[in-house]
C-alpha cells in the first residue's frame, strides 16, 4: 500500500510539474556533473581552436576572448554550419557574462525543452548565451561578437541593482 502511495504521488508530482511547465512555469535546476563536463568539453574544444590558430589561449577575460571568438568567425574558422562551435563560443561568452555581471549557471526546463542559461541570484531573469551566436549565424546574421555580449547586458541590467557609488 505505501509502495502505491509513493507511485502515486510520484505520478502526481510528475503530472503537476508537466502541467505547470505546459502553463509556462520553468522548472529551475542546478547544473548536474553532466552538464558541467559538457561545457568544460566546449570551453576545451574553443581553447584548442584558439591555441592551434593564433597561438593564444582564452584567458576569462572579455576583450580577449571576445576578440578571439571575432576572429575565429571572421577567419571563418567557425562557418555557419557548425552548432557545436558556435555554442562553445556561447558558453564562453556565457562565463564572461557570469563573471561580469553576478550571474550563475542553471538548468531551465519549460514546454519548450531543457536549456543552460544564466540566472541573476534567485530571480526570473535569465539569459540564454549558448545559443546567442550560433542561432544568427545560422541564418547568416553576422552581428558582432562584442555587440551581442552587449546586448546581453543591456537585456539584464534592469534586474541587476547598481553597486554602491555608482
Amino acid at each position: 500500500m505505501i509502495r502505491y502511495i509513493q507511485a502515486f504521488t510520484l505520478v502526481l508530482i510528475a503530472c503537476c510539474s508537466l502541467q505547470a511547465m505546459a502553463q509556462g512555469e520553468a522548472r529551475i535546476s542546478p547544473l548536474t556533473p553532466v552538464d558541467r563536463q559538457f561545457m568544460q568539453q566546449q570551453r576545451d574544444l574553443l581553447l584548442d581552436l584558439v591555441e592551434r590558430n593564433y597561438g593564444r589561449v582564452l584567458k576569462r577575460e572579455k576583450d580577449n576572448d571576445l576578440e578571439l571568438i571575432q576572429r575565429l568567425l571572421d577567419d571563418q574558422l567557425v562557418r555557419n554550419d557548425q552548432p557545436r562551435e558556435l555554442q562553445a563560443m556561447g558558453v564562453v561568452m556565457g562565463d564572461l557574462l557570469a563573471q561580469d555581471l553576478g550571474l550563475h549557471w542553471v538548468i531551465y526546463e519549460d514546454s519548450l525543452g531543457r536549456s543552460r542559461a544564466l540566472r541573476y541570484q534567485e530571480s526570473d531573469d535569465y539569459l540564454f548565451p549558448v545559443t546567442m551566436i550560433s542561432r544568427r549565424r545560422e541564418v547568416d546574421n553576422r552581428t558582432p561578437v562584442a555587440e551581442i555580449y552587449q546586448k546581453a547586458t543591456e537585456a539584464i541590467a534592469p534586474a541587476i541593482p547598481p553597486k554602491p557609488f555608482q
